[in-house]
């Protein structure tokens, strides 16, 4: 690895762990936030926090591995935040434009200006995760790219020159779409 590529790799892997303490912060305040409400009787409400945590852990466990680490985990991964990120944005959309038809689905038992505030403010936060979300999927894709890249140049030199590939046995270093 070149020094300007690792030089890269590092800047982008730094900017991929400052996404993910950011969201972990943001999905943490918004549990916070949802729990102020006092919705824990109500199945949405329920959801709403469910999803909120789920966020944090996957922000955690990127924190805690790399996404060059297996092919299995990167697709969990991405899958993972790319279903957060849209409930994350209809949350947001939601509690912008149908602010008190949402609070009466989630049953919250705080005034009714508090209940709008504290929504709107979580609406604020899911909308940050949203894009947070999207740029960490960004980033985890560069990542991986990197890692593959780098990782495979000696195999890919050898298949390069090869005219056929023969067995089973070489296709497995293939991306994860093509792997037989």
């Amino acid at each position: 690895m070149g020094a300007t590529t690792a030089s890269h790799y590092c800047h982008t892997h730094k900017a991929f762990l400052f996404c993910n303490y950011t969201l972990l912060g943001a999905a943490t305040s918004c549990v916070f936030l949802t729990l102020s409400l006092r919705l824990i009787p109500s199945p949405c409400g329920l959801l709403l926090v469910a999803l909120h945590a789920l966020t944090a852990v996957a922000a955690a466990s990127a924190c805690a591995t790399t996404p060059a680490s297996t092919a299995r985990w990167h697709a969990a991964h991405m899958a993972s935040t790319v279903l957060a990120a849209i409930f994350h944005g209809a949350i947001s959309v939601l509690a912008f434009t149908r602010t008190p038809d949402f609070l009466v689905e989630l049953r919250s038992y705080v005034r009714e200006e508090d209940g709008a505030v504290i929504l709107k403010m979580v609406g604020g936060l899911g909308l940050a995760i949203f894009c947070l979300e999207w740029v960490a999927l960004a980033v985890a894709f560069l990542l991986r790219y990197h890692a593959y890249v780098e990782g495979g140049s000696t195999a890919t030199a050898s298949k390069r020159s090869s005219k056929v590939v023969g067995s089973d046995e070489e296709l497995k270093d293939w991306p994860w779409p093509f792997q037989v």
